[in-house]
């Protein structure tokens, strides 16, 4: 069994509402990301890839698309933008490139990352 990872940056602003930060987090401000897609499988025998690396790209970059230089809040299908919604919405959008096993968003300037595995049940 192989696990493969590939990582993304984007920036974008959001606000968050009742938060112990208060005002701080209710401003507009933004953040830089970096997001992690992780697939597991057997490579095919016929390529020796878990996933070809080239799909795999294509979707993360329509993915980045819609989050870079972007404000969160005005992203319907996202939720309130916290790591926890943007982990699951990146998922949500790039399962079909194979077996997800993970998506981890990071902010690194606030040591802080959130990783999803996925609907459970």
């Amino acid at each position: 069994m192989w696990e493969l990872t590939k990582q993304f940056r984007f920036e974008a602003a959001h606000t968050l509402k009742g938060t112990t930060f208060g005002e701080a987090s209710e401003e507009i401000h933004g953040h830089s990301f970096r997001a992690e897609v992780t697939v597991r499988g057997t490579p095919d025998p016929a390529t020796g890839m878990v996933v070809d690396l080239g799909l795999l790209q294509r979707a993360i970059e329509e993915v980045r698309l819609t989050l870079d230089h972007k404000f969160l809040n005005k992203i319907e299908a996202l939720g309130t933008p916290t790591l926890e919604n943007l982990s699951r919405f990146v998922w949500e959008r790039l399962q079909h490139i194979g077996k997800l096993t993970r998506v981890s968003i990071h902010r690194d300037s606030c040591n802080e990352s959130c990783t999803y595995y996925g609907p459970q049940g």
